[in-house]
């Protein structure tokens, strides 16, 4: 039996850590060429995406939401009501719709009105905690988490406070182990959380002269009487369970290595290349950072966006940035958005391609014409498509473009974050938020249709030079499929 449960476990692990390959990129203060902490990354998942932005709401003291997992996810579980906040934040974030067993719409984070931005990243438990998993589990999942740090918290180290303290209550449904990434303009904290059905979890700091790229996510050592340093929070049992288990012999003069112990100590290509290239790079600038993000190394088809937070001390929470690529960013560009935005452009919200269900029904009356807009998150796709069938050739003019695209943009911030602070001054909030909400969609609508001039060049040339290339099978898809990536294809 109990080689089963471990086989059962490496098999979930298999499908944990290779089918879902999420990263986060952060830069300490110091490290940066202004000053500004940031936080970049993107989510690994193959359906639809759209970005909201999710207002500030009061709600009765008995309202609850429900968090978990169904009987349908992978490792299964069920679903559960906990208590919601009194008051929840304005933030942005991009949803997306499927991840089995894990009810829509699902987020990995984004950035609030109090300028702390997240990521959630994979990181596997060893396959014995996989094993002890309960049928069914219950507590909050890692999307469960992301949303409600974005609701509740002000700062990166109240957002581990937050989800360490739901965990300990309410326990967490896994998916085989997982971890966050969160920022604000002074610091940033890792925070990983274990399967198992034990409570375990626990968060490390991350200061201003620090590089980190979770990939999966990862700490290594710490020490043993954790809770009496600044720098680290944990789940009370987190070093004794382990030494119950026989997986931490300080008699021996182990070290407490987490990922050793709790983890898998594998990482993926490029992690830790990219931290020392990073480290190197210094003064980091937000050019920099977003090239990172879009490194065709880790920017690939099953990248569902891209996003970069520029974190600094703002008097006006309106005014906390985030720089958001509609799908894989490495063929769609960074369009900047404030918290003030009222609402996006339709091209850039929720449509039915690729969203979990809608194969099946038929459209209503209601979203007719938001539906009839273009979704950008399927032109940039399509550019992906050509691009990176012959990287070689295509691939730098896209990056050109979108470059000088973005840099154009990046000098505006100075205007724009004037034009709006004046207006906020003048008491006038209404037409900052306007104002703000209008450039962005104009510049969304701008990149939407410069990625479209590429995408009809590039078909074109493709067509005239080398013919559609007809498929070889019926097969369009497969769970366990290669990524399509920008790498140059191996001749």
């Amino acid at each position: 039996m109990r080689a089963f449960t471990l086989v059962l476990a490496l098999t979930l692990m298999q499908f944990s850590s290779h089918a879902w390959s999420s990263y986060a990129i952060y830069i300490g203060k110091s490290l940066s060429s202004d000053g500004s902490v940031m936080l970049g990354g993107s989510g690994d998942e193959p359906s639809s995406h759209w970005l909201e932005v999710v207002p500030a709401r009061d709600h009765k003291p008995d309202s609850t939401i429900f968090v978990g997992v169904t009987g349908a996810a992978n490792m299964p579980g069920e679903l559960m009501q906990i208590p919601q906040a009194a008051h929840t934040y304005r933030y942005l974030t991009m949803n997306y719709s499927e991840y089995e067993g894990f009810p829509p719409p699902l987020t990995n984070g984004g950035i609030n009105e109090h300028g702390l931005a997240a990521r959630d990243v994979w990181s596997p438990s060893r396959p014995e905690l996989v094993a002890m998993t309960p049928n069914p589990q219950r507590g909050p999942q890692y999307s469960d988490l992301s949303r409600i740090v974005m609701e509740r918290a002000k700062t990166a180290r109240e957002a581990v406070e937050i989800l360490g303290a739901l965990i300990d209550k309410y326990g967490f449904s896994t998916y085989g182990g997982n971890s966050h990434l969160f920022a604000d303009s002074n610091e940033g904290w890792v925070f990983l959380n274990f399967a198992g059905g034990q409570g375990l979890w626990i968060a490390e700091r991350l200061g201003p002269a620090d590089v980190r790229m979770l990939y999966p996510g990862y700490i290594h050592e710490i020490p043993v009487d954790f809770e009496n340093h600044e720098d680290f929070l944990g789940s009370i049992n987190f070093v004794s369970f382990a030494s119950e288990q026989g997986w931490y012999k300080p008699e021996q003069g182990q070290q407490f290595n987490v990922t050793d112990i709790y983890g898998i100590a594998e990482e993926r290509y490029p992690r830790s290349e990219m931290e020392e290239e990073l480290r190197n790079a210094a003064p980091i600038t937000l050019r920099r950072m977003m090239d990172a993000v879009r490194d065709p190394r880790i920017s690939k088809d099953s990248t569902g966006y891209g996003q970069v937070a520029q974190l600094r001390p703002q008097t006006n929470p309106d005014m906390h940035l985030l720089w958001v690529a509609a799908t894989q960013s490495v063929t769609a560009p960074f369009i900047p958005y404030r918290i003030g935005v009222e609402n996006i452009a339709p091209q850039f919200g929720r449509h039915r391609y690729l969203s979990k269900g809608e194969a099946k029904s038929l459209l209503t009356s209601d979203w007719q014409i938001h539906e009839g807009t273009e979704f950008a998150y399927r032109t940039f796709k399509r550019l992906m498509y050509f691009t990176c069938d012959r990287p070689r050739e295509f691939l730098p003019e896209v990056t050109r473009a979108f470059t000088a695209f973005e840099d154009n943009m990046i000098r505006e911030q100075v205007q724009v974050e004037e034009t709006a602070t004046t207006l906020y001054h003048s008491k006038r909030q209404d037409l900052a938020r306007r104002y703000l909400t209008g450039y962005s969609q104009e510049r969304a609508e701008e990149g939407l249709r410069l990625g479209n001039a590429l995408l009809q060049s590039i078909e074109a040339r493709t067509r005239v030079q080398y013919g559609y290339r007809a498929p070889e099978t019926n097969q369009l898809s497969e769970v366990w499929g290669e990524r399509l990536s920008c790498l140059p294809k191996e001749k």
